[in-house]
């Protein structure tokens, strides 16, 4: 026989915090602080068998508070609100049955559940600049961030190779070590990853999202294999290949350079024709430009740019007084779940209710669930 479910205790000290029934199972969340861990925690009691499982856990974790209360979405994810937490820390996303966790499952051969941080704004799609070796991408983007350095971020990729002379940590690359890299990729926080010559490079979702968490557009450079990794992944993205006007008239530019040996064009070149093969694969990206004129291709780019998603004036990274007491209660109609702050300590700076709209959630594990709508009501 199994381990009987114990009693759910909310608030102890020593046991986990909330339980949610979803079909057969129950999901357990919370911690302990008697543990060493400050990370929140996950358990799964299945009610068939008796037994309880401990699941692959992907995405961010969140860090412990001082208790938590779970509502149930979808039937496939549990909405996390912890208790007096920062506004940015306060609403959680554990998907437990979502497509991405099903996909993981499959993969992993395990029992999988996901995070993903709450917020607010729905944030700007990244874009995916694509391009085999010297076509030009990268003065096409270094062009674009000097004339828009407000509206556009650049991803800073990972890497476990040592730092180069004057290269910067956050700046150029996050140096990391390989051992905690492979974790993270195993846990789902890359879009995307490559070895390339014994050493890992790669893009992770955090360094995505905390571009757009600032309300600018994040622009990622990564070759065609990246990109059809971050096509598959649950990030939203606008993906443009860069195409050279001919094969011919990119081999005149690598040659141009003057900086490699004829064994390393001839590997560039090599890498280049596959990359433009693959470059056309339907699907994979939504634009193609040609860089005939540099000027011309940037107009172009901007252009195309301007067709998608524009900046929105009234853009609000988080809700300042969005806190949620220890002492409240919570109900739900639909989309709407009202949280009803009973008891403040500080009646004349804390709203009476919030309200939560869940109806146009967008994104999810295992970077943000972004399009939570939160407003207050202070009753008179």
């Amino acid at each position: 026989m199994g381990e009987e479910a114990p009693e759910y205790l909310v608030d102890s000290r020593d046991r986990y915090q909330s339980a949610t029934d979803i079909g057969d199972k129950i999901y357990v969340v919370g911690g302990s602080e008697k543990s060493a861990d400050s990370l929140v925690g996950v358990k799964i009691f299945d009610k068939l068998t008796g037994k309880w499982s401990v699941p692959t856990v992907l995405g961010t974790k969140p860090i412990l508070s001082k208790g938590h209360s779970a509502v149930l979405l979808k039937k496939n994810q549990i909405l996390i609100l912890k208790r007096e937490s920062s506004a940015s820390d306060g609403a959680w996303f554990l998907e437990v049955d979502t497509p991405y966790v099903k996909d993981q499952k499959k993969l992993l051969g395990t029992e999988v559940v996901a995070w993903s941080k709450g917020v607010r704004e729905h944030g700007l799609k990244p874009i995916v600049i694509s391009g085999p070796s010297g076509v030009g991408k990268g003065t096409l983007i270094s062009k674009l961030m000097k004339e828009y350095p407000s509206a556009f971020g650049f991803s800073i990729s990972h890497t476990t190779r040592a730092p180069r002379e004057k290269e910067l940590n956050g700046v150029h690359y996050y140096f990391t070590e390989r051992s905690l890299m492979e974790k993270d990729i195993r846990e789902g926080k890359f879009l995307e990853s490559a070895s390339v010559h014994g050493n890992l490079y790669g893009t992770s979702i955090e360094a995505v999202e905390t571009v757009t968490d600032v309300g600018k557009r994040c622009i990622l450079d990564i070759d065609v294999q990246g990109a059809r990794s971050v096509r598959a992944s649950s990030l939203e993205a606008i993906f443009i290949f860069i195409s050279p006007p001919s094969f011919d008239e990119l081999e005149k530019r690598l040659r141009a350079r003057g900086t490699e040996t004829e064994e390393q064009v001839q590997k560039r070149l090599r890498n280049a024709k596959a990359e433009i093969e693959q470059g056309r694969t339907p699907g994979l990206f939504d634009h193609i430009l040609v860089n005939d004129d540099l000027e011309t291709c940037y107009q172009n780019l901007k252009k195309l740019l301007a067709l998608d998603e524009i900046p929105d004036a009234s853009y609000e990274p988080v809700i300042e007084n969005f806190i949620v007491p220890l002492n409240h209660s919570i109900s739900r109609k639909d989309a709407m779940i009202q949280i009803n702050c009973n008891g403040s300590q500080s009646k004349n700076s804390t709203p009476d209710m919030f309200e939560l709209d869940v109806s146009s959630l967008k994104g999810g594990a295992p970077g943000r669930t972004r399009g939570l709508l939160i407003s207050s009501i202070k009753r008179l």
